[in-house]
């Protein structure tokens, strides 16, 4: 994993955003220097994968701070953002959160929307975190937030249905158009992209061009970088996709699953829907629903020119205290437990991906644990020039943009360059009102 973290020289460009303008001032509870007997809430979003290691690890937690309760709070993605957003503005946030990379953007855009990790430094080691990872969580020169780990999305394969269908994982995007009839014939798709709030469909057809193109959809400043003919493209592309049949239609999708999550639809329970596109971080969600053994990473695809770039990378999930916190001591030091302590890394394993914290990743190889499908995903990423996505792509309503644009398409609401127009237009304009 230290290899992908060379990739993040361009992090200068984050730093630079967040790092102007004056501090102002934020109203804490000062740290005391003390621990005390208190009750600390602590939230976050995953499978059940994470779920379970999360629960064990505030067991063991537990154990060794038995004065300081933890009270678990967690669920799935879908619906989180709103949810904790209402509880930041509501003043009844928890204490610790697992937060997503844009809300800093949305909930903290000047730099006081989280508790500053820098005041908390006698309880939250911070040495064990290399400094342009750190840059993740700076906003106007306070840091709000540490990466818990740096991943990128894979394509994941579901080795007994590739099997059954007599092909080979695909290498280039033309081999993955050419997978389609092969396994229509068995009644499979090699891939599953959905339109739901992970947006997948967009986030696939925007590789594809910024592999083409060098250019990046959303600039790390809220920039549009794409140009009309560019979403144009990523559009035909993702149509491409369905009319070849790597991927269903959303109809076809909704119908079969409704608003589902793809790890828990019956098409690819049953293995007729062959592959998937997640982060390396929460890929083993889907893990947990196959034979163990079944599910298997492939390689990032590449143009037919050998191109390897315009895949991305991005700090997975990070972890925030809350602003308004009666116990930042507490909060620092639990943080610090479930970051770095090597006993839990052992229980956590890679179910938030590979560590960022050294001392963290250093047991998990010590313990033979730095394996699995992120471990693997993170290796073959390493290799590629990776672009760092910009925190304004992953805004919700950045996502809903796009996705509507694909949904237009898929439905043949619109023509890709209607659709193109409208989203180039809608983008800039919602863009420009976020940088403000």
């Amino acid at each position: 994993m230290k290899k992908l973290f060379i990739h993040l020289a361009a992090l200068g460009c984050i730093t630079a955003l967040s790092a102007c303008g004056s501090t102002g001032s934020a109203k804490y509870t000062p740290p005391d220097g003390s621990l005390d007997k208190c009750g600390l809430r602590f939230s976050w979003w995953g499978g059940d994968d994470r779920h379970e290691a999360t629960l064990a690890a505030i067991d063991l937690w537990q154990q060794k701070h038995p004065d300081i309760t933890i009270t678990p709070e967690y669920g799935g993605w879908d619906g989180w953002t709103e949810k904790v957003s209402s509880q930041i503005s509501g003043g009844t946030a928890p204490d610790i959160m697992q937060i997503n990379y844009d809300w800093l953007v949305s909930l903290s855009p000047e730099g006081d929307g989280f508790y500053d990790l820098g005041l908390l430094t006698d309880r939250l080691d911070l040495s064990v975190f290399d400094d342009e990872v750190l840059s993740f969580g700076r906003m106007n020169g306070r840091l709000n937030a540490v990466t818990v780990s740096v991943s990128g999305r894979g394509l994941f394969y579901n080795s007994d249905t590739f099997r059954k269908c007599g092909v080979s994982y695909p290498q280039t995007w033309s081999e993955l158009l050419a997978l389609g009839d092969k396994m229509s014939a068995e009644g499979c798709y090699p891939l599953d992209l959905d339109i739901q709030s992970g947006g997948t469909a967009w986030y696939l057809a925007v590789v594809y061009v910024q592999q083409q193109t060098g250019r990046q959809f959303v600039t790390m400043d809220g920039e549009l970088g794409f140009t009309e003919d560019d979403i144009r493209a990523a559009l035909d592309f993702y149509k491409q996709l369905e009319d070849a049949h790597v991927t269903r239609t959303v109809r076809e999708r909704i119908d079969e699953d409704g608003n589902a999550a793809l790890y828990q639809s019956p098409s690819f329970i049953d293995g007729r829907v062959g592959g998937v596109l997640e982060w390396g971080s929460s890929v083993g969600k889907y893990d947990m629903v196959l034979p163990a053994g079944t599910l298997e990473a492939g390689a990032f695809l590449r143009g037919d020119d050998g191109k390897s770039g315009g895949w991305m990378i991005k700090p997975s999930v990070m972890y925030a205290i809350s602003k308004d916190t009666e116990y930042p001591d507490e909060a620092a030091a639990f943080m610090d437990f479930i970051l770095s302590d090597p006993e839990c890394a052992a229980v956590l394993g890679t179910t938030r991906g590979i560590p960022a914290s050294s001392r963290a990743e250093e047991a998990l190889e010590a313990g033979g644990l730095l394996s699995g499908l992120a471990y693997d995903s993170d290796e073959l990423l390493s290799e590629l020039d990776v672009v760092t996505i910009s925190p304004y792509m992953e805004l919700p309503r950045m996502k809903e943009l796009c996705n509507t644009a694909i949904e237009k398409v898929s439905y043949g609401k619109a023509d890709t360059s209607q659709a193109a127009k409208e989203l180039y237009t809608s983008a800039e304009e919602y863009l420009k009102k976020v940088r403000k």
